[in-house]
């Protein structure tokens, strides 16, 4: 039982899995995520997919709201515009994908440092008022303007690696889960390094931080452009994903399903924003299976439609009220009550 820790250099204190039990986990979740796709079915290499797309922006969010501590309704217009940078690159000048991600990514990046020019003025509420505006502003652009086809909105090629069209879930899998990984290791990497240091200390106390030294305002919009360039990528898989962007694809509620999903899973937590993630993905689709199984389901489903939705919202408030720290937090108890499981009287 692991009751300490110890680090005799500065080369092991930076060791992101510093455990042979990490590593023995991490080694059968790689054996997992590799075997899954010859296993799986259409259907929930579909679900994969939309929830591999789905943590790589609750991360981002988790950067800018969970470990910085500025609450952002924007999410969703920082996707549209990774989604619509790489819907337009894709079918004018069929860039190849790693581009089109990157610039994606930039481009949503850009958009959240300019949103997040007045986060030195202003947080909280009236922030999160801000970004909602930016929400609006981005539809209406997405709307209007020539370059990404108005309301209709624009229909894209799939990706090609090697001269291969990714045009199903399985081989999309292939490019969407090992670019969250990467996106997920350089977050857990981030708050090892004095920039994350210096967002933590932000969200403890801005005050505080500005007095020892810390400029606010750069690294405020620091973590807006990071937390932005996460959405935009993850728009850019999201594109790829769907192979349509329309205006109505990254509405103002998807911001508050990020929001819910970081809050849910537990703030703060690389592994909050990824049980969050999975959470508010699958239970929907967990709850619709359960009614799909009752006797004349398929009749019901109509009818028990805002049944499940109420009941997919009474479970986020009982998180809320019975756990406020998130799954994460439940999982770390789960893991120190089987630690001391067997020293317990």
């Amino acid at each position: 039982m692991r009751i300490g820790t110890f680090k005799e250099s500065y080369v092991a204190d930076a060791t992101l899995f510093d455990s042979r039990t990490q590593k023995m986990w991490l080694a059968i979740a790689g054996a997992l995520l590799l075997l899954f796709p010859f296993v799986a079915s259409d259907y929930w290499l579909y679900l994969a997919c939309l929830v591999a797309i789905n943590v790589a922006s609750a991360t981002g969010l988790n950067i800018l709201t969970g470990y910085t501590g500025l609450v952002s309704l924007g999410q969703a217009a920082f996707m549209g515009l990774g989604a619509y940078t790489v819907a337009i690159l894709q079918t004018r000048w069929n860039l190849p994908f790693a581009v089109n991600l990157l610039a994606g990514g930039f481009v949503a990046m850009v958009g959240g440092i300019v949103v997040g020019i007045p986060s030195l003025r202003v947080k909280g509420l009236y922030l999160a008022i801000a970004t909602i505006a930016a929400s609006f502003i981005a539809h209406f652009l997405f709307a209007n303007l020539a370059i990404t086809g108005g309301t209709a909105g624009i229909s894209m090629p799939p990706a090609q690696l090697f001269g291969m069209e990714l045009d199903t879930s399985f081989r999309l899998y292939w490019l969407i889960v090992p670019v969250t990984i990467v996106m997920l290791i350089g977050a857990a990497n981030l708050f090892r390094t004095r920039i994350g240091r210096a967002f933590i200390a932000i969200r403890d106390r801005d005050i505080s931080a500005e007095v020892l030294g810390i400029p606010l305002l750069r690294y405020k919009l620091l973590s807006f452009g990071l937390s932005s360039f996460y959405a935009g990528v993850a728009g850019g898989l999201w594109a790829y994903f769907f192979r349509v962007v329309t205006p109505e694809s990254f509405p103002l509620l998807m911001s508050i399903f990020f929001l819910a999903a970081i809050i849910v899973g537990g703030m703060g937590s690389i592994l909050g924003g990824i049980l969050g993630a999975v959470f508010m993905t699958m239970v929907p689709e967990l709850l619709k299976l359960i009614v799909d199984l009752l006797p004349g389901g398929s009749e019901l489903t109509v009818f028990l439609s805002p049944v499940r939705t109420m009941v997919f919202g009474l479970l986020i408030i009982g998180f809320l009220v019975f756990e406020p720290l998130g799954l994460a937090e439940m999982w770390r108890r789960t893991r120190r009550f089987f630690h001391l499981w067997p020293f317990r009287n």
